[in-house]
């Protein structure tokens, strides 16, 4: 008995420790929830919302052409995963008076999987190596 538990302990941990892992295949389709608003990838323009390219580490408020809200331009973030698992969740919490309301993604490892999708991509729109 105690032999089967050292081994499906284990084995949870894994299977957890797996279900936390980021998909960026996945993240793709979560995105389609986002191209109403937002553009990623080759030539991506802006649209209601900024485009997203080279988000992983760019200033909040800085996308060239696009008419960003005072509380957008003036927050201070740097994107990052901490950052946009939070803003994600809830936009106008993490930046109150922004123009981009969003009702949120609320199921983490969709957030998680977008997450993986948006980090891929260069500032020009590339694909990171």
């Amino acid at each position: 008995m105690i032999a089967r538990m050292l081994v499906v302990v284990p084995m949870i941990a894994i299977s957890a420790c797996a279900a936390a892992a980021q998909d960026a295949a996945k993240g793709e389709i979560v995105f389609h929830q986002c191209m109403i608003r937002h553009a990623i990838g080759g030539n991506a323009q802006n649209k209601i919302r900024p485009e997203l390219d080279g988000l992983d580490g760019r200033h909040s408020g800085t996308v060239t052409n696009y008419n960003y809200s005072d509380a957008n331009k003036n927050s201070g973030i740097v994107w990052d995963e901490t950052i946009f698992k939070k803003y994600i969740l809830d936009s106008r919490a993490m930046i109150p008076g922004t123009k981009m309301p969003f009702a949120g993604i609320k199921v983490s490892q969709q957030v998680n999987d977008l997450w993986a999708y948006i980090k891929q991509f260069n500032a020009d729109g590339s694909i990171k190596n």
